[in-house]
């Protein structure tokens, strides 16, 4: 190990640190030490930072500081400072996003996301001269849109020449997802190495008290330098490090006790650093002297220095350690720490929103105008892509306004923002406050509506169906369009994911049509279509066709009208509506909406025959987990698993069924439409294997309307899935009887999803005396230009033909499914229809491989791209990556598909698709 600083008892865990910096020339990582205060992950960060420049590393610095967790970016800004220098040569969005968050020019409404991605861009534009070393001390205390940078750069550092070292405190848990950094428990040094520690630092302790310390301390070794000054001073007995006493609070006072030594203008500095937000000195010592009652000059603070209490690094001072300001901040009285907040806020006054938080640490009771004030710096925070601390400004706001009413209002407006980034628990406390005041006519109707919306309408509760209904007209009552449109929206999303009833769902349709709308409403369509597809599906597509794909350039209305024509089975207009929104969600770097435009998208796709992971479903599983959004999430992975099942993939499609069943499951009453979607996936890898039975087994609950996973529309679709089986299994008297009751609800319907079901399940279950002309309507109908849905209807015709003794007839039908099936990768369906021609004597095929099988979705993605040709960094913007990831995507595209240039994609991809 190269590094001049000696850790006592460390040795292990430094050589494991310093591995991974030695393969930072070819990937990237991102750890983390997990440990309780002063176990060692200070020094061992120090360590490897020093040996990290030793070896010419870039390496780049920041510490979490609680009294900053409000500040949005602030340990952002402390990391990149080396780097800022260099913004000018980022795309100019992520240039301005990146600027804008650190005000450090005019905010408009900045996406978080570009932000996170000119981030990553900055990191990976430094190791181009050296690796990167990104190295966060206790990370648990950064603000939280900084900690949310920093989770989406250690996502995506795999390809890069970045490591990312982080601390944190057990139980604090910074990062959503627990996979982000692959965490590390540091516990104490063993036994030899604290005496070999506590004898290099306090050789002349007595035997007595040096064996009691070693107790004391645990193999902390913080604890074990601090016990031993304390005790060295005589001034502290050991009744105060008691044992009993968890190690944060017997640390805490033996830096009490070295705080105690100070002098007096000394402590008042360091008091007044204690609760500051900053890092500039002479801001502390002009509050301090406000407080002192003279002048205080940098000598003032010396005796801090000298002691270790504060430090100071690059013209700017911290806190020595993290409990030394806890310590500090606990031992102050209500009334002192008050008047040095209140002193701390007139030397801010030239930062307002730093200025308002202090004031408002200053108060004792509630005050309108700084509620005011502290909701006012909550929009410059949101304005910054800040929207976590926008948050917390508003909790701030709402804890000190007098009016209850006010108080709601922030609170609610508090729970919109939690909302928009998917933290459920968030929401939840924040409704129950809410919940308890009196609130504004519009405050109840904003209420229910978060309510409807927050479970993204997972749960088909007639009760709170009933409620966002009720809301509805009392929004409607107070002329509240936009906001009566929402709630019917909410209540029409939780009817979609399990029906609660018809009287329920056509009372949701009712007082849509009450509130006025024009007959072609994009709100109106989907709220109809997700309501009462079936009853009103007619309609709606009748509507829908008087749009444009792109809805006239208006992208959320193209979304509403990608909805409604999904809903009612509608699968090209859906397509062609949803991707108006995923390339203007891809452009403003909303990912969470991009998630679940591209989920529904996915599902579109693949009731029309197209199945490809690349063009939706694979992104959209990967930016919802990413996002927090489990339901869309699990709809991906089901997607992705009926594709997997359908292309031969079924060892990884169970595990992805697994999980989004999972979900499902644990939904409160449970989502029927994620249920069917896990039935559809088993069956189909069922018919794949030949398992017709299981297949059926499977399918038909899908169409039992006492089963959890029966779907009053889904079914429709689906049904010749289970046709199949049904004729492979002998229940044709079965499958008849279900499809006269489908044809009943459905059989009005001009929408795809209705159709091709049904004039392929009327083929394969006719009697021979009208099989044929019903094989042909099959053929000339919906499925005509489907090739997945063409092919079935060929191989079942041509096994018809061939059951029927037209030998001759029967292969040109088999021949040109087999042909199909093979190019879309259908490699189980290729082989029946090879099989079948065998039986009429044919031989002599065998299955393509297509190159393109051999990349992953996310390659197959990026090589689409750069075949249209977009640069490495356009792609990279679109996909949330940096362009150096995308370019080490394509070094292994091109030896995949056999190309050795950029140049040659289009054509390869053209040819294989």
């Amino acid at each position: 190990m190269t590094t001049s600083r000696h850790l006592v008892g460390r040795d292990e865990e430094l050589r494991t640190l310093l591995g991974l910096l030695a393969g930072a020339g070819s990937r990237g990582f991102a750890v983390g030490l997990l440990g309780e205060p002063g176990v060692g992950k200070s020094a061992l960060q120090a360590a490897t930072l020093e040996h990290a420049e030793s070896r010419g590393f870039t390496v780049l610095t920041a510490r979490g500081s609680q009294s900053e967790t409000h500040l949005p970016f602030a340990g952002l800004h402390q990391l990149l400072r080396p780097l800022l220098p260099r913004a000018s040569r980022l795309p100019v969005m992520q240039r301005d996003a990146l600027l804008s968050c650190f005000a450090m020019t005019v905010a408009t409404e900045i996406n978080p996301f570009f932000t996170s991605l000119a981030v990553l861009e900055l990191l990976v534009d430094a190791t181009g001269q050296s690796p990167v070393l990104v190295c966060v001390d206790d990370v648990h205390w950064w603000d939280r849109p900084s900690i949310d940078v920093l989770a989406f750069v250690c996502r995506r550092i795999g390809s890069e020449r970045v490591v990312v070292l982080c601390s944190a405190r057990p139980g604090y848990s910074p990062f959503a997802d627990a996979h982000t950094v692959e965490w590390t428990e540091l516990r104490g040094i063993d036994e030899a190495a604290a005496a070999v520690l506590l004898e290099s630092r306090a050789p002349r302790l007595p035997g007595p008290v040096r064996d009691r310390v070693l107790g004391q301390a645990r193999g902390n070794p913080l604890a074990l330098l601090e016990f031993a000054a304390a005790l060295e001073s005589g001034r502290h007995a050991w009744t105060e490090f008691d044992d009993d006493l968890p190690m944060t609070t017997r640390l805490e006072r033996a830096f009490l006790a070295r705080a105690e030594r100070l002098d007096q203008a000394a402590r008042t500095v360091l008091r007044v650093a204690a609760i500051d937000d900053g890092d500039d000195l002479d801001d502390v010592l002009t509050a301090a002297q406000s407080l002192h009652g003279s002048p205080l000059d940098r000598a003032a603070a010396e005796p801090a220095f000298e002691n270790g209490l504060l430090i100071e690094a690059g013209g700017r001072y911290r806190i020595g350690h993290p409990l030394i300001g806890s310590a500090l901040r606990q031992a102050m009285p209500p009334a002192e720490r008050r008047r040095a907040h209140a002193a701390l806020a007139q030397v801010l006054a030239p930062h307002p929103d730093r200025a308002v938080w202090h004031r408002a640490a200053a108060v004792s009771g509630r005050d309108e105008q700084i509620a005011a004030e502290l909701e006012k710096a909550a929009g410059h925070a949101q304005r910054r892509g800040a929207t976590a601390s926008a948050t917390a400004w508003l909790e701030r706001a709402a804890a000190l306004s007098p009016d209850p009413s006010a108080r709601a209002g922030r609170l609610l407006s508090a729970a919109e923002l939690a909302y928009q980034l998917g933290r459920h628990s968030q929401v939840e406390q924040l409704k129950a406050q809410v919940a308890e005041l009196d609130l504004r006519p519009r405050d109840r109707s904003r209420l229910a509506w978060l309510e409807g919306v927050f479970h993204d309408g997972s749960t088909g509760e007639a009760a709170e169906v009933r409620h966002l209904v009720g809301s509805a007209h009392d929004a409607m009552t107070a002329r509240d369009t936009e906001l009566t449109v929402q709630l019917l929206l909410g209540a029409a999303r939780r009817v979609w994911w399990r029906d609660p009833g018809k009287p329920l769902r056509h009372e949701i349709v009712q007082a849509a049509q009450q509130v006025g709308l024009p007959p072609g409403d994009p709100r109106l369509l989907a709220i109809c279509g997700l309501a009462e597809s079936t009853e009103l599906g007619p309609m709606v597509v009748e509507q829908l066709a008087r749009w444009p794909a792109d809805a006239n350039g208006r992208p959320d209305e193209a979304g509403l009208l990608g909805i409604a024509a999904f809903a009612t089975g509608d699968f090209p207009n859906a397509v062609a509506f949803l991707s108006t929104p995923v390339q203007e969600l891809r452009a403003q770097g909303r990912m969470s909406l991009l998630a679940e435009a591209l989920a529904i998208r996915s599902w579109a796709e693949i009731y029309l025959g197209v199945l490809d992971p690349a063009r939706s479903a694979d992104e959209a599983m990967r930016l919802a987990d990413e996002t927090g959004q489990t339901m869309w999430a699990a709809t991906a992975r089901l997607a992705l698993a009926v594709i997997g099942a359908v292309t031969g993939d079924q060892e990884a499609g169970d595990g992805l069924v697994t999980e989004a069943e999972g979900v499902a499951l644990r939904t409160p009453n449970a989502s029927s439409s994620l249920l069917n979607a896990v039935h559809l996936a088993r069956g189909l890898a069922e018919l794949g294997a030949g398992r017709h039975d299981q297949a059926y087994g499977e399918l038909l609950r899908m169409s039992e309307p006492n089963d959890p996973a029966f779907h009053r529309v889904q079914q429709t679709w689906t049904f010749g899935y289970l046709a199949d089986a049904a004729v492979r299994t002998g229940r044709h008297a079965e499958a008849r009887s279900r499809l006269s009751t489908i044809e009943q609800v459905a059989a009005a319907s001009p929408a795809t999803g209705s159709i091709l079901p049904l004039e392929y399940a009327r083929a394969v279950l006719a009697d021979d005396d009208s099989a044929e002309s019903l094989f042909q309507a099959a053929v000339d109908g919906a499925s005509r230009r489907l090739p997945w849905h063409r092919a079935r209807v060929e191989l079942a015709y041509g096994s018809w033909l061939r059951r029927q003794r037209r030998v001759i007839e029967s292969r040109e039908p088999l021949r040109a499914a087999r042909a199909a099936f093979d190019t879309v990768g259908a490699r189980a369906w290729a082989q029946r229809a090879d099989h079948e021609l065998r039986a009429t004597g044919e031989r002599g095929w065998q299955p393509s491989s297509s190159p393109r099988e051999r990349l992953s979705p996310q390659e197959a993605q990026i090589a689409e791209l750069a075949a249209q040709g977009l640069s490495n960094r356009e792609i990279g913007q679109r996909l949330f990556l940096s362009h150096r990831t995308v370019s080490s995507h394509l070094y292994r595209v091109f030896p995949k598909l056999g190309i050795t240039s950029r140049n040659e994609l289009a054509s390869v991809l053209s040819s294989v698709t």
